[in-house]
Parts: structure tokens; C-alpha cells; sequence
């Protein structure tokens, strides 16, 4: 294993990234599930499915594509190998909203706070 991917817990333990994959129907979970598992295994993950994104706090996009679905997952590393998935969304526009962006940031910083402590 390469990675570990992990899904952010906000400090009343709710997961958002378990929350939205409750929303999707088996066949697109089990989607999602293959990509996190690429970013799992793969030394070197095709930007397709997994990617930085420019002009963010080093925030990471999982890609998910199902038929005419588009499923974003957006995280950041803890150290080298833990990805840390913090926000989940259907995309339907090109762009990826700034809120969600913000929002991955967000958590990020709220991961970080509560972990030093």
C-alpha cells in the first residue's frame, strides 16, 4: 500500500465524506470506492482520478466519473502517505465551486488544530 485514505471527522464525529456516499446508489459508491483504492495502491495515480489542485492550501481532487455523473472528492495529505478526505460533491458545472474549495480548506485547518492538541 502506497497510501492510506482516511475520511475527515468534524468534532462532533460526523463524517461528511460517509454522508454523501450514503446519498449515491450502490453502482456509484462502489465507483467511488475503486478510485479511493487506486489512490490507495498506485505509487503513481493517472491525473484523471487523482490531482492537485491549482490555488488551493494543497488541496487534492479525486475524480469520479459515472455516465453522465461527476463526482468530486476533495482532501489533503497528512504527512507523505495519509490522504485525508474532507469534502464530497456532485459536480455540474466546469468549474469546481469556490465554496467547496473553502470548505476543504476549512476542515483542513480544523484537522490539523484538533490533531495538535
Amino acid at each position: 500500500m502506497f497510501r492510506e485514505v482516511i475520511f475527515y471527522k468534524s468534532r462532533g464525529n460526523r463524517s461528511p465524506i460517509d454522508e454523501f456516499l450514503d446519498t449515491l446508489s450502490s453502482k456509484q459508491a462502489q465507483k467511488v470506492a475503486w478510485v479511493l483504492n487506486l489512490i490507495e495502491e498506485m505509487n503513481v495515480v493517472p491525473g484523471q482520478y487523482f490531482q492537485k489542485m491549482a490555488n488551493t492550501d494543497d488541496i487534492w481532487e479525486a475524480r469520479i466519473k459515472m455516465g453522465s455523473n461527476i463526482f468530486r472528492l476533495l482532501g489533503f495529505f497528512d504527512g507523505s502517505k495519509l490522504v485525508v478526505m474532507s469534502h464530497a460533491f456532485q459536480k455540474k458545472t466546469q468549474k469546481i465551486p469556490r465554496q467547496a474549495i473553502r470548505l476543504a480548506e476549512d476542515r483542513k485547518r480544523d484537522y490539523f488544530r484538533r490533531k495538535k492538541k
